[in-house]
C-alpha cells in the first residue's frame, strides 16, 4: 500500500513535467494508439511514459511460441535484483485483437499467474496492432486456421519510449539483454 501511494505522488509531482516535454521523435510513444488492458481500462500508449518498458506482442490462443515468450519476460524480471524489478513493467500486446478481448485477457493473466501492475496484457484495433508491430520490428500474418506466423522479440524501452535492446533470445534468459535491461533501470 505504501508504494502504491509512493507512485501515486510521483506521478502527482513528475507527471506534468513529464507532459510538458515532448517526445522523442524516435519515440513509440508517438503512435498515437489506444490500447485496452486486461482490467478493461483503456490508455493511450505514450501513458507508458516515465517507466522501463519490457515489450513484445502475441496470442493468447498461441499454444507454442508466445508462453515461451512469456516465461523469456518472466525470467528475465527474475534475473533482476528485488527493487529494480520493481521499476520494470512488462507489456504484451496480442496480435488477434479479434479473439483477445478483455476476458481472454484477464483469463490468461490469471492462468499464466501475470501479477498486476507490473504485468499488462493489452489488445488494440485492427489497424494499429498493425501499425504498433511495424513500428516496433515484429512481422506477423494470420493463418487459414486462425493461428499466426509472427517474429518473437523482447524489446527494450527507455522512459520516454525509444528502443535501446532487443533480443530475440526465447526460452532462457539471455545475459546481455539482462545487463541492457539493469542499465536502463539504473538511468532512469
Amino acid at each position: 500500500m505504501r508504494r502504491l501511494l509512493i507512485s501515486w505522488l510521483c506521478l502527482l509531482l513528475v507527471g506534468p513535467a513529464l507532459a510538458a516535454t515532448p517526445l522523442p521523435n524516435d519515440s513509440i510513444y508517438q503512435l498515437g494508439i489506444k490500447l485496452t488492458d486486461q482490467g478493461g481500462h483503456s490508455w493511450t500508449l505514450s501513458e507508458r511514459r516515465g517507466r522501463v518498458q519490457l515489450i513484445t506482442m502475441f496470442y493468447t490462443s498461441c499454444a507454442m511460441v508466445c508462453p515461451m515468450t512469456v516465461d523469456t519476460m518472466k525470467a528475465t524480471r527474475k534475473a533482476l535484483d528485488e527493487p529494480a524489478r520493481d521499476k520494470l513493467d512488462l507489456l504484451a500486446v496480442s496480435f488477434d485483437p479479434a479473439r483477445d478481448n478483455v476476458a481472454a485477457l484477464q483469463q490468461y493473466a490469471q492462468k499464466r499467474q501475470l501479477d498486476a501492475p507490473h504485468w499488462t496484457l493489452a489488445r488494440a484495433e485492427p489497424q494499429d496492432v498493425r501499425a504498433l508491430s511495424a513500428l516496433l520490428g515484429l512481422q506477423y500474418r494470420q493463418l487459414p486456421d486462425g493461428d499466426f506466423n509472427h517474429s518473437t522479440e523482447l524489446i527494450l524501452l527507455d522512459p520516454d519510449g525509444r528502443i535501446i535492446a532487443r533480443t530475440t533470445v526465447i526460452g532462457r534468459v539471455d545475459p546481455t539483454f539482462v545487463d541492457a535491461v539493469r542499465k536502463a533501470l539504473a538511468a532512469s
